[in-house]
């Protein structure tokens, strides 16, 4: 037993976030079905009884772990920059800062429970920010659009890689996508 495992093995905040940050990286590289309890705890170099411990199932070890970056994200952002932060975070280059809550929901979308905790919570929460930007009827189909784009761009970008958008600067991008978020979100005059 190394000494980082033994001492992670008397500190539950520890262990909690090494299950967590392995759990993120293999939902990431597998989505949900193809990664097991076994795979995050080894990885994490923790017992999978303390995942279980900890969060009670993979499903909610899964919710745990695309809840975590977002709602500090909703929380820390205004919504009118909402967007433009989340289309940054999906785009950066740097593998240590990229946001990679878009690629384990795509590659676990065939996972009914999985799918369903994040549309509920997360839709919701994002739909409900980025509806508040308007004032137009339609506000919150306006929002699933936006969010529509935003999955569109992290699938293409991450998932397919098709270029010339897999390889585009996250300026490009960003330039381009913004004009027409913010007429799709403005308020009427």
């Amino acid at each position: 037993m190394t000494t980082e495992s033994h001492a992670r093995k008397r500190d539950a905040a520890a262990t909690k976030a090494a299950l967590l940050d392995a759990a993120q990286e293999l939902f990431a590289e597998r989505g949900f079905d193809r990664t097991t309890v076994r795979d995050i705890a080894g990885h994490a170099g923790a017992n999978q009884a303390l995942l279980f411990r900890y969060f009670g199932s993979k499903e909610a070890l899964f919710e745990a772990v695309m809840t975590r970056g977002c709602y500090v994200r909703l929380d820390a952002t205004p919504p009118e920059r909402l967007f433009a932060e989340t289309l940054r975070g999906l785009l950066d280059d740097d593998s240590e800062r990229r946001d990679r809550s878009l690629e384990t929901y795509l590659r676990s979308t065939g996972n009914d429970a999985a799918g369903a905790a994040l549309r509920e919570q997360l839709g919701d929460a994002y739909g409900q920010a980025l509806a508040s930007l308007t004032d137009e009827p339609d506000a919150a189909l306006r929002a699933d659009l936006a969010l529509a784009w935003l999955l569109g761009i992290g699938l293409v970008r991450a998932v397919t890689r098709k270029d010339p958008l897999a390889s585009a600067s996250a300026d490009d991008v960003a330039r381009l996508t913004g004009p027409a978020i913010r007429t799709l979100l403005a308020r009427s005059e």
